[in-house]
């Protein structure tokens, strides 16, 4: 009879555990919490013939973290895997590894075509930068850029 009891109440359990419990919330850091406030934005330059269009924008989310976006119309040629995001202080791509970089912040590669988020990492003052470029590295060409305004 206990063994009866028993396998009742596990029985009992294995239905009713956790089966009204929320799906957890996933927060992705890579994307705006709430809606994006555009504080400056551009629109792409095409260069090197690289179909680059759509524009850019710097803004902040509702938790004051700071992103980069790119429209829903945002493209460039994606086929090299190798084109990266970055605020320059200018329109013309200058390294200056030996200095830090100090005119340019990278924010990564582009994935893909259509909207993109880049957050702005921590610390890092976005006002003396005006413009977004985008480099192809494996070519060592600009593909384009959008002034910030």
């Amino acid at each position: 009879m206990k063994k009866v009891i028993l396998l009742f109440y596990v029985a009992f359990l294995g239905m009713v555990a956790c089966s009204d419990d929320p799906d957890p919330v996933t927060i992705d850091p890579s994307r705006p919490t709430g809606s994006l406030s555009v504080q400056r934005s551009g629109a792409f330059v095409d260069q090197n013939s690289a179909g680059s269009m759509g524009t850019a924008s710097l803004g902040v989310d509702t938790q004051g973290k700071e992103f980069l976006s790119f429209s829903s119309n945002f493209n460039t040629a994606l086929a090299t895997g190798t084109v990266t995001v970055y605020l320059s202080t200018s329109a013309t791509f200058m390294p200056d590894p030996a200095n830090g970089n100090p005119n340019l912040l990278v924010l990564g590669p582009v994935r893909s075509a259509g909207e993109n988020f880049f957050a702005i990492p921590t610390g890092s003052s976005t006002a003396k930068y005006t413009h977004v470029i985008l480099w192809c590295g494996s070519v060592g060409v600009p593909f384009g850029n959008a002034r910030l305004q």
